[in-house]
């Protein structure tokens, strides 16, 4: 696990939307809310579908959720920089 956190990284404590993938029907069973967590930095995902540079982050949910498979519920996750999109604070809507 890497130690330092990435200058280009969003920060520990941003609010964050999870989002589906427009492709596919995940990898979340719905979209929403949580935190960057600072249990670790975020690390490049390792995977033939990553995109270049692409990182993934350990996120808090807001509340407990279920993946696409309905396996969960979760209240952390590990979840790539595609599927996050960070959330305006003075609407918490993300929208």
């Amino acid at each position: 696990m890497p130690d330092e956190w990435p200058a280009v990284a969003l920060p520990a404590g941003a609010r964050v939307r999870v989002v589906k993938d427009p492709d596919w029907d995940g990898p979340w069973r719905r979209e929403f809310l949580g935190v960057v967590g600072d249990l670790a930095a975020p690390e490049l995902v390792r995977h033939y579908q990553a995109r270049p540079d692409e990182l993934m982050y350990w996120v808090r949910f807001d509340e407990p959720e279920f993946d696409h498979t309905d396996d969960g519920p979760y209240r952390k996750a590990q979840i790539w920089g595609r599927y996050l999109q960070l959330v305006a604070e003075r609407d918490g809507s993300g929208r």
